[in-house]
């Protein structure tokens, strides 16, 4: 469901409670609202917000909290990881489910100064598939975003003693692409677009990690598609390191973005548009949503 900044009221009830927020909801669907505050409490504007389905992993709705720090949103029934980062602080997530007819209370989310996380352990990192997430979204000329994601992929980290030395690669299944329409996924896997049968796989290879500053990293490196190859950097937000998943094996996370302009890569939307074919627009949002395993003689397999 498309996602709207929707009205907000605030009022004070006689016992001096906090901003209370009157959503008018869609049929079927339900709302929730954050205040995102700074480390002093004061208003955090520009915060940026993603709301990822739990069940797909598909992201249901993002944005920027308002100037006065709200977000607020209205989204189908289901259960939701919401994150919020913003530069210099501790990115936080919440889970939230929402019903149909239910507007939720407003919750307040106090973002803390960014900690300075462990770096990981020097080693082979290698991705775990079913906690992985590799995403895009697309503007379908003329209509809504497309929401897709590529359900079939390998690939690891090597982490250096020296981070900046460190390398990154994946190799995705261009033929797993999937954005819920099966004749809009046939026509996505075609010689127009994607053309899986001349180029069954999309590589991302880094040559570089660069330190912007607190958890902030930038991934130099070439992706190869569509039988083309371009340098990209990955804008990488660093969420540290834990124990746990199926043997409380070591793990890393991370969330990396970047934007794709598809005519770098040949897939020429204005030819296609004059043809008359319906296409998504010129540019793609890519996102990566990352936990690796520390790889050792008894590592887990992950399930299929």
């Amino acid at each position: 469901m498309a996602l709207g900044l929707l009205r907000r009221r605030r009022s004070r009830s006689a016992s001096g409670a906090g901003p209370s927020i009157s959503v008018p909801l869609p049929p079927d669907a339900g709302g929730f609202g954050f205040e995102v505050v700074d480390p002093l409490g004061q208003p955090m504007g520009g915060a940026e917000v993603t709301v990822t389905a739990l069940d797909s992993h598909r992201v249901a709705t993002r944005g920027t909290t308002d100037p006065h720090g709200y977000f607020i949103a209205t989204l189908p029934p289901g259960s939701y990881s919401v994150m919020t980062m913003a530069e210099g602080l501790s990115p936080s997530r919440e889970n939230l489910d929402i019903a149909a007819g239910v507007a939720l209370p407003p919750v307040r989310i106090a973002l803390q100064p960014a900690r300075q996380l462990e770096l990981p352990t020097a080693g082979t990192w290698l991705f775990d598939p079913p906690h992985t997430a590799i995403r895009f979204i697309a503007k379908h000329v003329g209509m809504a975003h497309v929401h897709g994601r590529f359900t079939r992929f390998q690939g690891g980290i090597r982490v250096a003693p020296n981070m900046a030395d460190s390398h990154v690669s994946v190799r995705i299944d261009a033929s797993s692409i999937t954005t819920g329409n099966n004749t809009r996924d046939d026509h996505l896997r075609s010689a127009d677009f994607l053309d899986v049968e001349r180029y069954p796989y999309i590589d991302f290879t880094s040559t570089r990690f660069a330190h912007r500053g607190g958890s902030k990293w930038t991934l130099h490196g070439t992706l190869t598609m569509h039988g083309t190859s371009r340098s990209i950097g990955l804008d990488t937000t660093y969420l540290g390191t834990v124990n746990g998943g199926y043997d409380q094996e070591l793990r890393c996370a991370a969330l990396a973005k970047a934007e794709l302009h598809r005519e770098d890569y040949t897939l020429n939307w204005r030819s296609m548009l004059a043809r008359g074919i319906a296409v998504v627009g010129p540019t793609v949002q890519l996102e990566l949503d990352v936990q690796a395993m520390y790889r050792t003689h008894d590592t887990p397999t992950p399930p299929e």
